[in-house]
């Protein structure tokens, strides 16, 4: 639930990336993302402005708005997470996957026709504070459905960040903490839950919606179900 308070806001247009008010920041609310500081997340901000005076360009404020409300325990558990993670092997997870990092993609005149914008995309390894998820529309993909629609990136995947994984597969309630997390502190504009047709599917959109109750937080939602030949069978708008 959201309240009105004091938080930062930065002006992209003025930072230069300098990232000093990344190291002012005790809360670790500040991240440098393609070259511009960017508050990762509204829970993490306390607005004290601490970070204000180190500023060379004035580029960041305290305003007044609707926002989360500020967490510490969140703000310890994402301090655990950043320093558990800078202890791993250089190359990631302990499979070797190296999609430990999270990344906003830019795309290349090699892979014109992708829209795919962020990576990893899997939702057990999508970190839930990845700066890529605030203020976001989402796209939560069966891992079937890429592989079933022909026009994934142009119908469905264009402007979205996306989040893919199996429900028969993987753990159901990591799925539904991780989202709820997401949900309370990203700020998510829209979803639209893509499916299959078969059984298995189903148990997405009842994640989805099970950790927006969990949130407390109600977020507009698309379900879109496809045949494994790739065609629309059903939509349900506003299924939230």
């Amino acid at each position: 639930m959201k309240v009105k308070r004091k938080i930062i806001e930065i002006d992209a247009a003025l930072c230069n990336g300098c990232g000093q008010c990344v190291s002012a920041c005790a809360e670790n609310a500040i991240e440098i993302i393609n070259g511009k500081a960017c508050v990762v997340g509204d829970i993490y901000c306390d607005g004290l402005g601490a970070c204000l005076r180190t500023c060379p360009k004035n580029a960041l404020r305290i305003i007044e708005r609707d926002a989360v409300p500020f967490d510490g325990q969140a703000v310890s558990a994402r301090a655990h997470r950043k320093n558990r993670e800078s202890k791993l092997p250089e190359e990631g997870l302990p499979c070797g996957c190296p999609s430990q990092t999270a990344q906003k993609l830019i795309s290349s005149p090699a892979a014109k026709d992708s829209q795919l914008s962020n990576w990893p995309v899997q939702i057990r390894l999508l970190p839930s504070d990845a700066a890529f998820l605030m203020s976001t529309d989402l796209l939560v993909a069966a891992d079937c459905t890429p592989v079933a629609c022909p026009d994934f990136h142009r119908d469905f995947l264009k402007g979205r960040v996306v989040m893919t994984g199996c429900p028969k597969f993987d753990d159901n309630d990591a799925y539904q903490n991780k989202f709820a997390e997401i949900f309370r502190t990203c700020d998510i504009k829209s979803i639209i839950i893509l499916i299959m047709t078969v059984p298995c599917c189903r148990g997405m959109p009842d994640i989805v919606l099970s950790a927006m109750k969990q949130a407390k937080i109600n977020i507009p939602v698309d379900i879109v179900t496809l045949s494994p030949e790739g065609t629309v069978k059903r939509r349900i708008k506003n299924a939230a």
